[in-house]
């Protein structure tokens, strides 16, 4: 935050922050929401377009029911109260992309509302962040700012976007800091993927979010003037064009002076917010019901057909995971954070002997190995059914970690899956308890302090023992066995 003087923590800590945030997600129809051109980025400029994109007389907009189902669908994976009959309102305003001169959207009867997604603090909870309403519209074309030769004079309109059918998910203003927002984001965008009502694609335009942030003195009632900061391309962005802007507006309180209520920009190339406009109103773009689209009827009949087709959740999922695998918080988060991940994962672990070893083995000992090559699971030379066999063999005590972790030092040199470098390379384990017993003997004949230390009553030091004799056979040694045959020894 070079932009910024930098406030001492004292100052910050004099303020509470108070964060909502307005989410356009673009939904993965085929068609637009008003009419039949394709709901497809990347097309040539000006392809997608009819009448209705366009706004031209006489041209009638006709709503997609697969749009209405992708609503629903989102507004109940969102724990949002669908409503049977919801309005359609035409939003006025004027702006070269908008050839209508209006947007359709929903205003004061929207399709959902009042839910909630809970998302982790700093403080190792769960906060429950609420969702004021999730309404239908649709989307705005695209200005185009740079990239032609006259530039500088002249702004580019493409309108294949015009029709895109949107939700807008508001979030009541729960959000407290600007980790908080972030992991508020996180968590939708899992929950939309799951749902597969959109591709939250943040780069093609799919997935854009708005930050509304005022500031106010700790142990206030009345929120301060809030801010809304626009034009953020990635969480992450979001995270720091915050944490500016609550700096900002401190600074500009402690000097005396009085926070506007605007919309600013962020400029990541500078990390700073910019003045765009003067904050608009609800009255100032003259909502009023939409003449061409009648009430939007969605029975509780279609409600529960909708509700029937959705996916496990991704927190449900969680949940099933850890009791069903054994596994930790952290990891069935890491495993189910995107849905095609934890996909390949449970159809492996159905095959392993212990899924919750082939867990540790996925997250920690490849996972490590691929971030260090820069490359992912799908480049990765050792195989799910690869790792399946050497969770197993690890499971069943037929090689130790050290062997497994030079069978892979093979695998990613020689870029062959596991069975192949196993079956020719197979580690021979010591499993003879009397080969064992013969090494343990040597090593507590050489170590008379720590045998002493033992005997005196600090159990641990048998962990150093077993060191000195895996290392003595070179790794090949039983793990298991050794460890019962050392505490014996130990013990007579």
């Amino acid at each position: 935050m070079s932009a910024t003087v930098g406030l001492s923590p004292a100052i910050l800590a004099k303020y509470q922050p108070v964060i909502g945030l307005e989410v356009h997600v673009q939904l993965l129809t085929e068609t637009k929401a008003f009419c039949g051109c394709a709901n497809h980025f990347g097309s040539a400029p000006n392809t997608n377009v009819c009448p209705v994109c366009l706004g031209l007389p006489g041209a009638l907009p006709v709503l997609n029911r697969r749009a209405v189902e992708f609503a629903t669908l989102t507004g109940l994976a969102l724990n949002c109260t669908i409503r049977e009959r919801s309005i359609f309102a035409r939003k006025n305003y004027f702006y070269p992309d908008s050839p209508k001169g209006y947007q359709i959207s929903q205003f004061d009867k929207p399709i959902a509302e009042h839910g909630w997604i809970d998302v982790p603090t700093a403080a190792g909870t769960m906060k429950r962040i609420g969702i004021t309403r999730a309404h239908m519209e649709e989307d705005a074309g695209k200005s185009i700012h740079d990239g032609f030769p006259d530039s500088a004079m002249r702004t580019y309109v493409d309108l294949n976007r015009c029709g895109t059918p949107l939700v807008e998910i508001v979030s009541e203003p729960d959000l407290r800091t600007p980790d908080e927002a972030y992991e508020y984001l996180t968590r939708l965008k899992e929950i939309l993927l799951y749902a597969r009502v959109s591709d939250c694609n943040m780069e093609e335009g799919s997935l854009r979010c708005d930050a509304n942030v005022s500031v106010m003195p700790v142990g206030a009632e009345k929120f301060g003037t809030k801010v809304e900061v626009k034009n953020v391309n990635s969480f992450r962005y979001i995270r720091s064009a915050l944490e500016y802007e609550i700096e900002r507006q401190i600074e500009v309180v402690e000097a005396g002076g009085r926070v506007i209520q605007e919309t600013r920009l962020w400029n990541q190339a500078e990390g700073r917010t910019y003045s765009m406009r003067s904050k608009e109103q609800a009255h100032d773009y003259r909502y009023f019901p939409e003449p061409d689209l009648p009430p939007l009827i969605v029975s509780a009949a279609w409600q529960a057909e909708i509700a029937a087709t959705m996916p496990e959740l991704p927190e449900a999922r969680r949940k099933r995971m850890i009791a069903e695998y054994e596994l930790n918080e952290q990891d069935a988060q890491t495993l189910t954070a995107e849905q095609s991940f934890a996909d390949r994962f449970e159809a492996a672990a159905k095959t392993a002997k212990s899924p919750r070893r082939l867990a540790n083995l996925l997250l920690s000992e490849l996972g490590g190995r691929l971030k260090a090559a820069g490359i992912e699971l799908d480049q990765s030379p050792i195989t799910l059914p690869g790792l399946v066999l050497a969770a197993d063999l690890i499971e069943d005590g037929k090689i130790s970690s050290k062997q497994l972790k030079g069978l892979f030092d093979v695998c990613f040199e020689k870029s062959e899956d596991f069975p192949a470098v196993y079956e020719r390379e197979k580690p021979q384990q010591i499993t003879d308890s009397s080969a064992i017993e013969a090494m343990i003997d040597q090593v507590i004949a050489a170590n008379p302090a720590q045998v002493a230390q033992y005997r005196g009553g600090k159990k641990t030091v048998a962990a150093f023992f077993v060191g000195q004799v895996m290392r003595a056979s070179k790794g090949q040694a039983n793990p298991a066995l050794l460890n019962e045959l050392v505490v014996k020894k130990l013990d007579e």
